[in-house]
């Protein structure tokens, strides 16, 4: 009995001692932390995110496109460029997901092409983009449609928002 006491007391001293070096090593993390991050590394930051900025609003411009969701079937017609010629091309699909914000945003739209599913991912201020047409609005109740992708047939349709005026 006695060795048995003394086991379960060494196995509790060496857990909580565990934890004590833990909680110490957090704090010595968080001090440091404090402690080496002078004022003057913030303006820095600061004066790198305002330079960051400025890049996205001159070099990545917005093209005027129309407002469409998750769900919407649109005909995306892009440039395509090879060697001396350019010509344009229509991308027919579903928009399964949009992500991000300001000028890094990006759609993904999907198409069945000869009974595989392509997939492809545009950039809202990509310059080779020539327009953007909303075909019909999709009626879907998420943001993200990521389970069209194990659906065949008609169970991968998507039903049409119909809106009475």
């Amino acid at each position: 009995m006695r060795f048995h006491l003394l086991r379960l007391f060494t196995n509790s001293l060496t857990f909580w001692r565990k934890i004590r070096r833990k909680i110490t090593f957090l704090f010595a993390k968080v001090k440091k932390a404090l402690t080496f991050a002078p004022a003057f590394k913030h303006s820095q930051i600061m004066k790198e995110l305002e330079a960051i900025q400025f890049v996205h609003s001159e070099l990545l411009k917005m093209g005027e496109f129309p407002e469409f969701r998750s769900g919407d079937t649109i005909v995306v017609t892009y440039k395509i460029v090879e060697g001396d010629k350019t010509r344009e091309q229509a991308f027919r699909g579903d928009v399964i997901q949009i992500s991000g914000h300001g000028p890094t945003a990006t759609f993904t739209v999907r198409k069945m092409s000869h009974g595989v599913g392509v997939e492809r991912i545009f950039a809202y201020c990509n310059p080779n983009i020539a327009g953007i047409e909303v075909v019909k609005r999709g009626r879907v109740r998420r943001a993200r449609l990521f389970y069209l992708r194990g659906l065949v047939g008609k169970k991968a349709r998507i039903k049409e928002l119909k809106k009475f005026s």
